[in-house]
């Protein structure tokens, strides 16, 4: 625990059995309560491999519910075991556990509630592997994001992100895409709903076993952000309503 709030890592895991291990053994758990992981339909032995590690927590997906479906399932349980602070890592090793530390401090110490692992602060994104097209796609959507939602971050499209429980137990995270845009939804709710957001920098992995959307859905999913973004603006102005908007809690952040 730290200062009294219980820490929660949730691992959205789909074919991770080759880097689990690696991941889970750098979480620091003299900071960290429980681990919850959660299996989208994977084909090969990810679930047995979190089990021979001895994670308690396992949630198995009967059929493959998307990157989205897998984190409104841990974020759910996340809130039901009693987490002040959760931290969403991939089990892909893409991001490192040891910038676990840095994001329960920032949160703990009440100085933000929500952190990101930027990619993109510290200029590392591309010696660290980030092909070309994902680096200047990232940088576009930055740019046309942060105009469009009034807000002002390095990149919205890491997965390695910080949550207090207020946020999430504010934020309809459940009206949010199954889908790869889930994430981008979250922190526009995040931002509308008037929370400040901190960013650390994150070394950037590319390698064989790390996840990766192809070329197609990629391209699906910038066109999604760019939908996110615009919903937003025009939520802003008081032109739409849409039901992602609505707090679930109406209290001040």
């Amino acid at each position: 625990m730290y200062k009294g709030k219980k820490v929660v890592v949730v691992l959205p895991a789909y074919n991770a059995a080759k880097t689990l291990e690696q991941t889970y053994r750098e979480i620091p758990f003299d900071l960290v309560d429980e681990v919850i992981l959660c299996d989208d339909h994977s084909r090969d032995n990810t679930v047995e491999k979190a089990r021979e590690l001895g994670i308690r927590h396992v949630i198995v997906h009967e059929r493959n519910k998307g990157y989205g479906g897998n984190q409104k399932s841990l974020y759910r349980k996340a809130l039901e075991i009693g987490a002040d602070i959760v931290i969403m890592l991939h089990p892909d090793y893409q991001y490192t556990p040891k910038l676990i530390p840095a994001m329960v401090n920032i949160i703990g110490e009440e100085l933000y509630p929500v952190v990101l692992g930027s990619r993109i602060l510290g200029m590392g994104a591309l010696r660290g592997g980030m092909p070309l097209y994902k680096y200047v796609a990232n940088r576009f959507l930055t740019f046309a994001q942060n105009l469009l939602v009034h807000y002002k971050l390095s990149e919205y499209h890491t997965g390695y992100r910080a949550f207090s429980r207020q946020v999430l137990e504010t934020i309809a995270f459940e009206q949010n895409s199954d889908d790869f845009v889930f994430d981008n939804e979250m922190l526009s709710q995040i931002i509308y709903a008037g929370f400040d957001i901190a960013e650390v920098t994150c070394p950037t992995k590319y390698f064989e076993e790390a996840s990766s959307i192809n070329f197609r859905r990629s391209v699906k999913y910038g066109l999604g952000v760019l939908r996110v973004s615009l919903g937003h603006f025009l939520q802003r102005l008081g032109l739409v309503s849409l039901p992602m908007y609505r707090r679930k809690h109406f209290t001040n952040p």
